[in-house]
């Protein structure tokens, strides 16, 4: 049994997830699930297991799914996994995201460059953060060989119809909140959509947890903000 520590509220935030299941649809159950074998697979063979997020602008949903993925695998013990995000251009993580990633629980500090700032990003006081600053695909820290692409919107899974270095690939594409922006419901949106991508991590996630240790429990020990 391994023991986890995360911030408080990322820890409810996460226990809440598994009951939202009914939430995903039957066809985005498949493409999860599929995922989920896939880090089944390479766990299993004991290789080495990285995943890269993409879309287009590397500013919301690709660096939400990164985050998300990160904190999937912690909670399910799944082991150690090198996640990634990048598009098929930079700009820079988008406040109102960074903001909704906050708010589910995550420690963010930034370091305040006024152009793509880098962000590090906590799910506990234990685990080194994640740096996330917007960047290429095929930026020089991501993997370069032997990883899966997820691409999570349309503009990126046309652009990149091959992921050099890339041994699977998955279209689970989500619809922007990019399109709420200046809108009174811009802040909902933007909590909707990392709801729904933590929501999904967590659920392919648990497919590969469930093959590999399926008696195995989770115990995780209550941290603070």
């Amino acid at each position: 049994m391994k023991t986890l520590v995360f911030y408080k509220t990322l820890d409810h935030y996460c226990s809440t997830l598994e009951a939202e299941a009914d939430q995903i649809t039957e066809d985005r159950k498949k493409q999860l699930e599929e995922l989920g074998a896939y880090i089944y697979e390479k766990k299993k063979a004991g290789k080495d297991l990285s995943i890269t997020v993409i879309c287009t602008h590397n500013s919301r949903r690709s660096h939400l799914g990164q985050i998300w993925l990160e904190a999937a695998t912690a909670y399910y013990n799944i082991g150690n996994i090198m996640t990634a995000s990048g598009g098929t251009e930079a700009t820079a993580f988008f406040p109102r995201a960074v903001e909704a990633i906050r708010k589910a629980g995550f420690k963010v500090e930034s370091n305040g460059a006024d152009s793509n700032p880098v962000y590090r990003v906590s799910l506990s006081e234990a685990n080194e953060p994640i740096e996330m600053f917007s960047k290429k695909y095929d930026h020089p820290i991501n993997p370069t060989s032997a990883f899966a692409a997820i691409m999570v919107c349309n503009n990126a899974d046309a652009a990149c119809p091959f992921v050099p270095g890339a041994d699977a690939r998955f279209s689970i594409k989500y619809e922007d909140p990019k399109k709420f922006d200046g809108t009174p419901s811009a802040e909902n949106a933007y909590d909707e959509r990392c709801r729904q991508i933590a929501r999904e991590m967590f659920y392919a996630v648990k497919c590969a947890k469930e093959k590999l240790n399926p008696e195995q429990e989770i115990n995780t020990i209550k941290g603070s903000n």
